[in-house]
């Protein structure tokens, strides 16, 4: 067996521009103070409202390699460590994504955590605590994170299934940072921000998301979010009518279900003009 064959890091390139973030409080001061002290931060909100964009941020703010991975029902403990592979006929390990970010000091990113198989806490607790160390049952190191190293873990706290919450021992070890959808003043900034619209289309799309988070009486899995705000409005801008973008771009997102469609429908035109 050949020795092992870490990531080579890519050539020095320019650094890019910090990507916009409006704060919705204090969120990048504690993120900042997080980093700073070598602790992990688990980040809580609704999807589309700005979690992986703070993240992405943060990373250019403090200078650090963001390394992003998304949780699904597949992956496990080898797809973040890495996995010995054939290469040239011989048998070499290669690293995973977390591996790389403990070697390289990268803040590593897991973005909706609870879809990821259970298996995966044997490698986050002991970087989530003051050990701060990889374990790599396969190659038998205890790889000590670099200095700069971050454990970032997001989730969506109000689309979990019981057997998909979070543990106690592993919330236990990390600062946490809930975000919601910004206020409305603050997220037609966003939008306009985001989409290049004019003020007065952000206003009327943060007015239809605010009229739609108000439903109760339709079993909606997500709301209108900011996400979708910015997507309709950056049709607007290509032209659509916005009424029409915000159909296709925020009621057709949310539901498959035909009545409750017609509902949105209803909702959406009461509020945009046509």
């Amino acid at each position: 067996m050949r020795p092992s064959l870490h990531a080579v890091p890519p050539p020095t390139a320019p650094a890019p521009a910090t990507p916009a973030y409006l704060p919705q409080g204090d969120e990048c001061e504690v993120f900042a103070h997080a980093h700073a002290a070598g602790l992990p931060v688990l980040l809580k909100g609704p999807t589309g409202c700005g979690k992986t964009r703070l993240i992405e941020h943060m990373a250019a703010r403090l200078g650090r390699p963001l390394i992003t991975v998304s949780g699904h029902d597949d992956l496990g403990a080898a797809d973040l460590t890495g996995r010995h592979l054939i290469e040239g006929g011989d048998t070499v390990w290669v690293d995973g994504p977390l591996t790389r970010a403990v070697r390289q000091g990268a803040i590593f990113y897991l973005d909706e955590v609870v879809e990821a198989r259970k298996d995966i806490t044997v490698v986050l607790h002991p970087l989530a605590d003051d050990r701060r160390v990889l374990p790599l049952e396969r190659t038998g190191e205890q790889l000590a994170a670099a200095p700069g190293f971050q454990l970032v873990l997001a989730y969506n706290p109000g689309y979990q299934h019981l057997l998909k919450g979070l543990k106690p021992s592993t919330r236990q070890r990390f600062v946490g940072l809930t975000l919601g959808y910004p206020a409305p003043a603050l997220e037609a900034r966003i939008v306009a921000s985001e989409s290049g619209c004019s003020d007065a289309t952000a206003a009327s799309l943060v007015r239809l998301a605010q009229a739609l988070r108000r439903l109760t009486d339709h079993d909606l899995e997500e709301t209108a979010s900011t996400r979708l705000l910015v997507m309709a409005a950056r049709l607007h801008q290509g032209g659509l009518p916005l009424a029409r973008a915000a159909q296709v771009a925020v009621a057709e997102a949310l539901t498959d279900d035909a009545v409750t469609l017609a509902a949105l429908q209803e909702v959406l035109g009461a509020v945009l003009p046509s």
